[in-house]
C-alpha cells in the first residue's frame, strides 16, 4: 500500500504539544462512548484510540471551538475524514460537489450544498496540517483546488439556471459556460493556488460582450445579464445560511470599483489598463489567473493586459507605489516593533506582506526583460530571483524558511473560530494556549521563534527600502493605495484635522483613476504619488484643512497638466507649502491660477520670486 492508498488516520504524527484539560478530557470521552454505542462508527472509535488521533484531537478540543464544533455536530464527517486516503478525499469531495451541483433543483440548494462541502474540505485540511500529513504548501494547495471547485460549480450552477430560463443558449449542456464570454480572475493568494485556511477569495469579473451576445435571448443586455449572474455568485458563496458561508468574497480590486458595475466588459477594462491602470494593480495582478467561467477567454484576456503589467523597461518608479499598497510599511532599520502578544504576522512589522512585497517589488521592477520572473507563486518568484541575480542564495532561504513559518502561524490563528484573522491572542492565557496549538512547549519558546523570524524579515525589507525617501515629515500613516481604506491613515488624517478622512482618500483615489484631466497620465500619477503624503500634510497645516483640499481638488480639475506640478512640488518643499497656503487662504487666486496658464508657469519659474518666505 502507498501513501497516497493509506487512511489519514495511519499518516497522522503525534501532535507534540496536546495539553488537556478537564473539558476537554471529557469531550473526547464522550465522543469515544458515542463512537462506540454506534454501529455505524465503529472505524472512527477505533481511529479515536489511536495515539497520534488523540493528540490531534486534545489540541482542537483546546484550542479551537470552530473545528471542536465541525466534529461534534457531525461526528460522521469525522469518521469520512480519518479513515479515507487524504488525496483521495479530496479528489472524491471536489467532484462530489460538481456532480451533486448540476442536480441541484435551486438556489437555495446549491447553497446548501455548497456550505457541507466547505465543512469537510475545513476539517479534513485542518487534520492533515496538524497531523503533519501535509506540508504547509499542500494545505494551501488544497484549498485553493476546493476553492476552485466551489466558484467553478457554482458558475456552472448559474449558466443552466439561466439556460433553464431560457435566458442563455449554451454550446454545451453539460458546461453552458463555455464560449460565454464570463471571466472569473482568482487574485492574491487564491491566483497564487496559495490559499490560507479561512481566507476571502479575491476576484475580478469580466464579460466578454462580442462573445455573449449571440447566446443572449434577444432583449436582454450583457451587462444587465452578467451583473445579475455576478450578484447571485456572490450570494452563493459569501451569504451566511444555518449551515454557514463558503467564501467571503471580495470583488474591490477590479478596475475602479467605486465607479464600475461588478462584472465589467473586456473592453471597458483593456481602455482603464491601457490609460489609468495603477501600479499596485499590476503588482496584483502578477498573481491573476483564469479560475471559472471561460476560462479561455480569462486566459487570452490576461495575454491582453500583459504589456500592462510587466513594462519592458527597469521601472523602479513602481517602488513607491508598491511600497504604499494597502499600507505603509516603516521598516526602517530600528523603526517598527516587533511583538508577540496581539502582533499581527501579515501585516505587522516582519510580517508576510513585507515578504510578499519584497518579492513583488522586484518582480515588477525586472519582470518586463526576465519573463522567469513572472511565477505567481511567492516561493517560486523567491528561487527565480535568485537565478537572476536579483538576491543572493541566503537571502532567499532565510525568507522561503520565514514565509513558511509565518504561514503555519497564521493558519493556526484562523483555526481556532474560522476567521480572516492574522493577530495573535493578547490575553496571557489565550497566548499560552495558542503557543501550545501553534506546535511550542510555552509561550518563551513560541516567542523566541517568532521574533527572530520577523526581525530576520524586517532587515531583508529594510534592506530593499533603505534608500527610498520618506513619505511624510514623521512617523504618520500615509497609505493612499489599494481601494481599501487603511484605518491607520484614516486616523492620521483625523488628527490632523480633516472633518471626512474617508472622503479625502475617495478624492485621492480618484485622481489615481484618471478622473480629471490633470491626472491623465501615468506620469502625472507617479508624480502625485511621490508628492501626495507631504501635500496632503501641508494642506492640513492651513486654517481650514476640508476647504484647502477642496480648492486643490477644484485646482486639479482645471489644469491641464499635473506632471510639471507634481514634479516641482516634490523637489522644492517651499513651492509645496505656497500652494497649500493659496489653496488655504485664497480660494480666488486658485481658480484663477488653475484658469490662466501664464500666470500659473510664473508661479512655477524659479527666477519668479526670490526666496520664498
Amino acid at each position: 500500500m502507498t501513501a497516497l492508498d493509506q487512511p489519514l488516520v495511519e499518516l497522522m504524527q503525534q501532535f507534540p504539544t496536546a495539553v488537556a484539560s478537564a473539558r476537554t478530557h471529557a469531550l473526547q470521552a464522550d465522543l469515544m462512548a458515542s463512537a462506540q454505542s454506534q454501529p455505524g462508527h465503529a472505524r472512527l472509535a477505533r481511529a479515536l484510540g489511536q495515539p497520534a488521533v488523540a493528540s490531534v484531537l486534545t489540541a482542537i478540543f483546546d484550542a479551537s471551538p470552530y473545528l471542536q464544533g465541525l466534529i461534534l455536530r457531525d461526528p460522521e464527517r469525522l469518521q469520512e475524514a480519518l479513515t479515507r486516503p487524504p488525496e483521495l478525499e479530496l479528489a472524491r469531495l471536489c467532484e462530489q460537489l460538481r456532480n451533486e451541483m448540476a442536480g441541484a433543483s435551486d438556489i437555495n440548494s446549491a447553497m446548501a450544498l455548497l456550505r457541507v462541502f466547505k465543512s469537510k474540505i475545513a476539517l479534513l485540511t485542518a487534520l492533515c496540517d496538524l497531523g503533519r500529513v501535509w506540508p504547509v504548501t499542500r494545505v494551501t494547495a488544497a484549498l485553493t483546488e476546493a476553492a476552485d471547485a466551489a466558484v467553478q460549480s457554482a458558475v456552472r450552477f448559474l449558466f443552466a439556471s439561466a439556460t433553464a430560463r431560457g435566458d442563455w443558449q449554451p454550446s454545451s449542456t453539460f458546461a453552458p459556460e463555455h464560449g460565454s464570454g464570463y471571466i472569473v480572475l482568482a487574485m492574491g493568494k487564491y491566483g497564487a493556488h496559495e490559499l490560507n485556511y479561512s481566507s476571502d477569495i479575491d476576484l475580478i469579473v469580466f464579460y466578454d460582450a462580442a462573445r455573449a451576445a449571440p447566446r443572449l435571448r434577444a432583449d436582454i443586455e450583457p451587462s444587465t445579464f452578467f451583473v445579475r449572474l455576478t450578484r447571485d455568485l456572490i450570494r452563493l458563496l459569501s451569504e451566511r445560511t444555518a449551515g454557514g458561508y463558503v467564501f467571503r468574497t471580495d470583488l474591490r480590486l477590479r478596475p475602479d470599483p467605486g465607479a464600475t458595475q461588478i462584472a465589467l466588459s473586456t473592453e471597458a477594462a483593456l481602455y482603464y489598463y491601457e490609460t489609468v491602470g495603477q501600479n499596485w494593480e499590476r503588482a496584483a495582478l502578477i498573481k491573476a489567473r483564469s479560475a471559472a467561467g471561460d476560462e479561455v477567454a480569462g486566459a487570452a484576456l490576461l495575454e491582453e493586459i500583459a504589456p500592462f503589467i510587466w513594462r519592458k523597461y527597469l521601472d523602479f518608479a513602481a517602488i513607491a507605489d508598491v511600497q504604499a499598497m494597502k499600507r505603509q510599511i516603516h521598516a526602517y532599520k530600528g523603526f517598527g516593533p516587533v511583538g508577540v502578544a496581539g502582533h499581527d504576522i501579515k501585516l505587522g512589522s516582519g510580517g508576510i506582506r513585507e515578504i510578499e512585497f519584497f518579492v513583488q517589488t522586484q518582480q515588477l521592477i525586472a519582470g518586463g526583460r526576465q519573463p522567469q520572473l513572472r511565477s505567481r507563486s511567492t516561493r517560486e518568484a523567491l528561487t527565480q530571483l535568485v537565478e537572476g541575480g536579483w538576491i543572493t542564495g541566503t537571502v532567499a532561504r532565510s525568507l522561503d524558511e520565514a514565509y513558511l513559518f509565518l504561514r503555519i502561524i497564521e493558519h493556526r490563528t484562523q483555526m481556532v473560530a474560522d476567521e480572516q484573522t492574522h493577530r495573535l491572542p493578547v490575553d496571557a492565557p489565550e497566548l499560552e494556549r495558542f503557543a501550545h496549538f501553534a506546535g511550542f512547549p510555552d509561550v518563551a519558546a513560541f516567542s523566541t521563534k517568532l521574533v527572530a523570524v520577523l526581525e530576520g524579515v524586517q532587515d531583508h525589507y529594510a534592506r530593499l527600502f533603505e534608500k527610498s525617501p520618506g513619505l511624510t515629515t514623521g512617523a504618520s500613516n500615509m497609505v493612499f493605495a489599494g481601494e481599501a481604506d487603511d484605518p491607520a491613515t484614516v486616523a492620521t488624517l483625523a488628527t490632523w484635522g480633516y472633518s471626512q478622512p474617508a472622503q479625502v482618500l475617495a478624492t485621492i483615489r480618484g485622481w489615481h483613476h484618471g478622473r480629471y484631466r490633470s491626472m491623465r497620465s501615468p506620469r502625472a500619477r507617479e508624480r502625485l504619488t511621490q508628492v501626495q503624503p507631504r501635500l496632503i500634510e501641508a494642506l492640513s497645516q492651513t486654517a481650514e484643512p476640508d476647504q484647502a483640499f477642496a480648492n486643490f481638488d477644484r485646482f486639479l480639475t482645471d489644469l491641464p497638466s499635473g506632471i510639471q506640478l507634481f514634479a516641482l512640488l516634490r523637489t522644492r518643499p517651499g513651492l509645496l507649502q505656497l500652494v497649500a497656503d493659496i489653496m488655504g487662504s485664497a480660494p480666488r487666486l486658485a481658480r484663477i491660477l488653475s484658469r490662466r496658464r501664464r500666470l500659473f508657469d510664473a508661479l512655477l519659474d524659479p527666477n519668479a520670486f526670490g526666496a520664498f518666505p
